[in-house]
């Protein structure tokens, strides 16, 4: 049987968050607030190579998640010699068109940064309040970006405190970190070398082989390097793409409903659920 367990924290962040600015996030984007009129949770989402943030915006809006807005973000980097609206969120590409075995990220990590940082220094979103969603090479951008963010946080924590309290719990790590990470068919880039694994709750959902989408083996262990909490979902080998049916959006839906947080009347409530026996 199911049972949800109510915290209370007290009500410090206003119920209805301003719009980002424009002149703040150098990407264009799509901004929903939420439409019960509370914007307890913000939903990122990032496209996957050679799209936009136009469907994403929209599907995102349609999700119609609780007391959550939603913004979609476009890449910067537009795919060289396509002449459509295709963008990608780092180089993808060498030369003679082939794939990049190794592409180096920061390009996206650095633009991703500059819009958190609006978010949660002028627009007042608490940073556990943030949502990131990603489709393949955005999925891999939300993950690395979550563990670099926690690499900065580790790092100005640690600085942070003073030489008595090295050992003591509370300088162990920061209090604060991403909501929750969702990445479909997108592999982390990186190899996660962290002395503190990421806190932020993380989903794997991808297709296993012999979708021509699979991941790596390996690739489930490196996110358990990087986070402290992994679940995976397997998606239908034989389709491509997005989730594309009300199975395999059960698994992400259900994550959410672990994760995003609620507020009621005058104070803050986060509903976890659980089981018993």
């Amino acid at each position: 049987m199911s049972e949800y367990h109510i915290r209370e924290s007290p009500n410090t962040v206003p119920k209805v968050k301003e719009k980002p600015k424009k002149a703040s996030i150098p990407t264009p984007f799509s901004y929903w607030p939420s439409d019960d009129g509370t914007d307890e949770n913000l939903l990122v989402l990032l496209h996957g190579l050679g799209d936009t943030q136009v469907p994403f915006g929209k599907l995102g809006h349609s999700l119609k998640l609780p007391q959550t807005a939603v913004l979609a973000l476009r890449a910067s980097e537009q795919i060289p010699y396509l002449y459509e609206d295709a963008y990608q969120w780092y180089p993808s590409f060498d030369a003679l068109g082939e794939m990049l075995a190794n592409p180096n990220p920061t390009i996206a990590l650095e633009l991703l940064a500059k819009v958190v940082n609006h978010l949660t220094d002028d627009l007042q979103w608490p940073l556990d309040r943030i949502h990131l969603f990603g489709f393949a090479q955005g999925g891999s951008v939300a993950a690395e970006f979550a563990i670099l963010r926690w690499k900065e946080q580790l790092q100005a924590h640690r600085s942070a405190i003073a030489p008595s309290e090295s050992t003591s719990e509370s300088a162990k790590a920061p209090s604060s970190s991403l909501g929750s990470i969702v990445t479909v068919s997108g592999p982390l880039l990186s190899h996660p070398t962290l002395s503190s694994p990421s806190p932020t709750p993380i989903l794997v959902a991808h297709r296993p082989s012999p979708s021509e989408e699979a991941l790596r083996p390996d690739a489930l262990k490196s996110f358990q390097r990087g986070f402290q909490s992994v679940t995976e979902a397997k998606l239908n080998a034989n389709r491509q793409g997005m989730p594309g049916s009300r199975d395999e959006w059960e698994p992400i839906m259900r994550f959410w409903s672990e994760h995003l947080s609620r507020r009621k009347q005058e104070g803050l409530y986060e509903v976890m659920s659980g089981t018993s026996g």
